[in-house]
């Protein structure tokens, strides 16, 4: 946060009495100067207006943040940061996205905004060596393409994954969003869902809770139904492919009973249907800030087995704004109707940044309709932020944290991860590298090197954090 007065010209938001749900403190103030957000004392949610928008402004673990409402997303992000840093020595930050991508993201539009504000951007060349296009102090990619084709042994794929991992073993002071051993974790819904489980054990929160599931690599055999049972499986479940990346992660199964197991096709994730009235809660986290968009989803259906055929569809296409069917059917809402709850949204996407290192990722939510807990359902790397008009501030303001440099004091950090805790979100170490929920990567799957540990479910959040992390990436697919 700035030091600096308030000037002249510096604009006063308006404060008001008027909140929904926010108990207004009657101290400190909120006003801006030449971009800046100057914040005094502020012990309760204070509502404000900016142009006449409001914002519920509330401190937690010493950081003060802003909540924003933009149609029917809801966004959160540190107010400190709303400061429009400018660097007068430049920074170089190299990216890397598909031309789909690119032209989808209109990321040209985000190349603009850095450049105004001091930032080089550098498209980087992948069949060229990244040592010769940097310096770079970060790297912006999505590289999943590459990063699945390599674990099926496509040799330029891993060629082109282990150049980059090399790059950024050389050049431990680069930033990298995100780091590549943390996008295999989320690549692999196994891996991914494994995680979630150990998080919610140690965040021992009653408000979460996250179905059941169980990976399957062979055809279903006799002992099918028992397997179910051991894992906690009960009918309706969700058939998932394993790989949560390309068109073919879309194309998903209901089923319903022990007649449809013959078709299930491996290697794929089995996962308990939760009735959730038809609503999905899509969180797109970008750093410290996050968006949550309602979306339609799958309908409510009876508990336990039934004579229902198994349901096909393409998740991409249910979950869409406009989307409408029969299967998205809102009819026979049942329970209850609840919204996500902020304190919650924040506690599972700062779990998640902290312990796998990643700033560009979404979580799927969707909330029981007989418990009103959270359930994840699925997490995915560097989405489209579709609905999310805020997106590239919200990246640029994240960028700016990590290009000022490493926090001034604490344990040293490597890539911004501290190297002296023992914990991750309140898990121990050691479990996470058996559960496969690390960062370096061998050919028996993910393990959690020595230097990576995080105390970040309890900690405070400081105002600069940032997380990343660096890790050695072998060439061989992991084994599940």
């Amino acid at each position: 946060m700035t030091n600096q007065s308030p000037s002249p010209r510096t604009k006063r938001w308006q404060l008001t009495d008027r909140a929904p749900e926010a108990a207004l403190s009657r101290d400190g103030f909120a006003e801006r100067s030449r971009g800046c957000l100057h914040l005094g004392l502020l012990h309760q949610p204070r509502l404000v207006y900016d142009d006449f928008r409001p914002i519920i402004l509330t401190r937690n673990t010493g950081d003060i943040y802003q909540h924003r409402h933009s149609g029917s997303s809801f966004v959160s992000f540190p107010a400190p940061f709303a400061e429009m840093q400018t660097f007068g020595r430049g920074k170089r930050v190299g990216y890397w996205l598909s031309e789909k991508k690119f032209k989808k993201l209109n990321f040209h539009n985000f190349v603009d905004m850095c450049r105004k504000r001091g930032i080089e951007m550098v498209q980087l060349d992948l069949s060229q060596p990244l040592e010769q296009q940097g310096p770079l102090d970060a790297i912006i990619h999505k590289l999943t393409d590459h990063i699945v084709e390599a674990d099926q042994n496509v040799t330029e794929a891993l060629r082109l994954v282990q150049s980059v991992q090399e790059y950024i073993d050389a050049h431990p002071e680069t930033v990298i969003l995100d780091p590549l051993p943390a996008i295999r974790t989320l690549l692999d819904r196994f891996k991914s869902y494994k995680l979630i489980h150990k998080l919610e054990e140690s965040m021992k929160d009653d408000r979460i809770c996250s179905p059941s599931f169980m990976g399957l690599s062979s055809e279903c055999g006799m002992d099918m139904l028992e397997q179910l049972r051991k894992n906690g499986i009960t009918f309706p479940f969700i058939c998932k492919t394993q790989v949560a990346h390309g068109t073919n992660s879309h194309e998903m199964a209901i089923i319903f009973s022990e007649e449809d197991l013959k078709d299930i096709r491996p290697p794929c994730v089995l996962q308990s249907f939760i009735n959730h009235n038809a609503v999905l809660y899509k969180v797109f986290v970008v750093g410290e800030a996050y968006s949550v968009v309602e979306r339609p989803s799958i309908r409510n259906f009876p508990s336990g087995p039934t004579d229902q055929r198994a349901i096909s569809f393409n998740s991409h296409h249910v979950s869409k704004p406009e989307s409408s069917s029969d299967l998205t059917s809102r009819d026979n809402l049942e329970g209850q109707c609840r919204t996500p709850n902020d304190d919650v949204i924040q506690k599972i996407s700062r779990c998640l940044r902290q312990t796998l290192g990643v700033s560009l990722f979404g979580i799927d939510i969707i909330i029981n309709n007989q418990t009103g807990q959270h359930a994840v359902i699925d997490i995915n790397a560097f989405p489209g932020y579709e609905g999310v008009p805020e997106f590239f501030d919200n990246l640029l303001t994240h960028l700016t944290i990590v290009l000022q440099g490493p926090l001034p004091a604490g344990p040293l950090r490597a890539n911004g991860v501290s190297q002296s805790l023992s914990l991750v979100c309140g898990v121990p170490r050691s479990i996470l590298a058996n559960e496969g929920g690390g960062w370096v990567i061998d050919s028996e799957g993910m393990k959690i090197g020595s230097h990576q540990g995080l105390n970040c479910c309890n900690a405070d959040l400081t105002k600069n954090y940032q997380q990343h992390c660096r890790a050695t990436l072998a060439t061989e697919a992991s084994s599940q």
